[in-house]
């Protein structure tokens, strides 16, 4: 595996001999982790059956889970999929972002059926993250990425993430340090002009509901075991090895837990170890921390980890999306 470090804030990554090696690489059908703002993307050539069937291996994913496409632009992505005007306005207020759309898929795309799992529709996203977004234009391949991670684990937010759980399966690595968001996308399916939300994500519902002006934003369904429109709708998903139990307001000696906000659970002095995703009760530091930090908490002895209560609004709805698929039944 070939690793290459970028510093975001210098320019000249994009002109390098890494680059090229990076792309090349993706052409040749290889597996490359890449960052985006949201989490670490295990990334393959979407229009490569044999490599996205190496997503699917490396990661243990089952193959009716759909992988999200990410492109450069909102004209790549209009040569994939069929835009209405719902999904033209949510494309034009989020992207680069992360928001990912789900359309109908033109019969002109060559993105292979096993990025969409046989579906009629395809996941687009046109990502902030510059990294990602540059190696699909200069390979000129839309990529198939989902996060770079055993499948129903803990999603990825830096390189290290990423090497503990597949560095054997890697062809190269691309690191540029924390993901700034630290969740995943969320998903609006956008078919026949019904927008509906299927995953809570780095995008806030109100927003969504802001851009539509009115129209209505349906719900999911959000979860589905056997035949997902989208990635993320498993019930068990974003797991560690320990049990995550949710809303504890006292602890017990010796527990393993994870705060929010500068109010502590009772007696939380008593923790073997505590992690607080963000001591000013900051939602957005919230969201960036979470993976990260469950992670760390998982590294121990402990069989549980025991999660204080976060609230609902704004980003907190997709933290505790995922903390609700961690604490799920496996």
């Amino acid at each position: 595996m070939k690793r290459w470090s970028i510093d975001l804030k210098e320019t000249s990554w994009t002109g390098s001999a890494e680059a090229r090696a990076a792309a090349d690489t993706l052409l040749r059908g290889g597996l490359v982790a890449i960052p985006t703002e949201t989490v670490y993307g295990l990334a393959a050539d979407a229009t490569n059956s044999l490599a996205c069937a190496s997503i699917y291996e490396a990661k243990g994913r089952p193959q009716f889970n759909p992988l999200i496409c990410h492109i450069d632009s909102i004209e790549t992505a209009q040569q994939h999929g069929a835009f209405d005007p719902v999904a033209d306005r949510l494309a034009e207020t989020f992207w680069p972002g992360p928001l990912t759309l789900v359309v109908p898929k033109k019969t002109t795309s060559p993105v292979c059926d096993l990025a969409t799992a046989g579906l009629d529709t395809i996941a687009l996203r046109v990502p902030a993250g510059p990294v990602m977004r540059f190696m699909a234009r200069i390979s000129r391949r839309p990529l198939a990425a989902p996060s770079a991670n055993r499948s129903g684990r803990i999603s990825p937010t830096t390189a290290e993430h990423v090497i503990a759980d597949l560095e054997p399966a890697l062809d190269f690595l691309i690191d540029t340090g924390p993901c700034p968001v630290g969740v995943e996308s969320t998903i609006v399916s956008v078919v026949d002009g019904t927008a509906r939300l299927l995953r809570v994500g780095g995008v806030e519902r109100e927003a969504l509901v802001e851009a539509l002006g009115g129209r209505p934003l349906l719900e999911g369904p959000t979860t589905n075991d056997t035949a997902p429109a989208a990635p993320g709708m498993m019930t068990s998903h974003y797991a560690p090895d320990a049990l995550v139990v949710l809303n504890v307001d006292r602890i017990d000696p010796g527990d393993v837990v994870l705060a929010f906000g500068p109010t502590l659970p009772e007696n939380s002095s008593l923790a073997s170890r505590l992690l607080n995703l963000s001591p000013t009760g900051n939602l957005k530091e919230a969201a960036a921390n979470l993976f990260g930090y469950l992670r760390q908490l998982d590294s121990g002895q402990s069989t549980a980890i025991k999660v204080q209560k976060i609230p609902e609004n704004g980003l907190g709805e997709a933290i505790n999306d995922r903390l609700r698929r961690a604490a799920a039944p496996r």
